[in-house]
């Protein structure tokens, strides 16, 4: 009888605890609203043929005359400047096998994107092209546990007054911005992240994929792969919590239907939407 009953507080323990630690942030919604029911150009308004490439000047250009939220990566150079591009290595889009990390920007700007004028932007200038005219999806790139890239980035954006949020796959990104810029809207982004297993190890894909480490930087919104919405840990904070989320990313118009009523806002690419918002 004894054994079954410490089976029993065991087994509610770790069900308290699971609920403790998916639990997005629940008093922040009227902050988040302005991010809400908005259309993010994935990577700017690129074309998919990239003659005008992704995370580039003319794609972001592209994205503000178009009207459309703007959805970016940033990660560091080896001189620690601020630079927006998507992948680790240049081997996709410049055709060179090294990590970008690993080079200077001066070194970068000897590159293209693909076979455009195009270079690797800085995130200052970037700033500079949008000024405010449409809201901001600044997702960082994180890959360890070094958190410079949050507070060089956060010097940057401390003059800039349009709209922006951050979001991260690292939860210690969030972290940072819970703890030194509580103000600004964060959000958790994730997927099935064990098929295949993504960098950082099956354990922490496994922690991602379940945003069992909400309880890092408690987000504002979930950014999930719409095609893993099933996601039992994704539902609680939809449908218990009632955690605005956001789709990433949606390449047709017959799934960008689809999703409509799924989610608060949705990041796109490769098709031009034919509603202006979702629903």
């Amino acid at each position: 009888m004894k054994t079954l009953l410490l089976i029993a507080l065991i087994l509610f323990f770790l069900f308290c605890l699971y609920f403790y630690c998916i639990m997005p942030n629940m008093h922040r919604k009227k902050e988040v609203k302005t991010f809400l029911h908005c259309l993010f150009a994935h990577r700017g308004l690129f074309t998919p043929d990239q003659r005008i490439p992704e995370n580039s000047m003319a794609a972001f250009s592209n994205a503000v005359q178009k009207g459309y939220g703007i959805e970016l990566d940033i990660q560091l150079t080896k001189d620690k400047q601020v630079v927006v591009f998507h992948d680790h290595t240049l081997s996709r889009m410049c055709g060179i096998d090294l990590p970008v990390c690993e080079m200077t920007y001066e070194e970068l700007q000897k590159v293209t994107l693909g076979h455009t004028d195009e270079k690797i932007p800085l995130f200052q200038d970037v700033l500079k092209l949008v000024h405010g005219q449409v809201p901001l999806l600044i997702e960082i790139k994180l890959p360890c546990l070094n958190t410079l890239t949050c507070q060089l980035a956060d010097e940057l954006l401390m003059n800039y007054t349009g709209d922006y949020c951050i979001e991260s796959f690292n939860p210690l990104a969030l972290r940072w911005y819970k703890k030194h810029r509580k103000q600004v809207v964060r959000g958790q982004l994730s997927a099935n992240l064990t098929r295949p297993v993504a960098e950082g190890g099956y354990f922490l894909s496994f922690l991602v994929k379940y945003l069992l480490l909400n309880f890092l930087g408690r987000p504002d919104f979930i950014a999930y792969c719409y095609k893993d919405r099933r996601n039992v840990s994704f539902l609680l904070n939809k449908c218990l919590y009632h955690a605005p989320t956001f789709a990433w990313t949606i390449r047709s118009e017959t799934v960008f239907e689809q999703n409509l009523t799924h989610f608060d806002s949705i990041i796109f690419d490769s098709f031009i939407p034919v509603h202006k918002h979702p629903v």
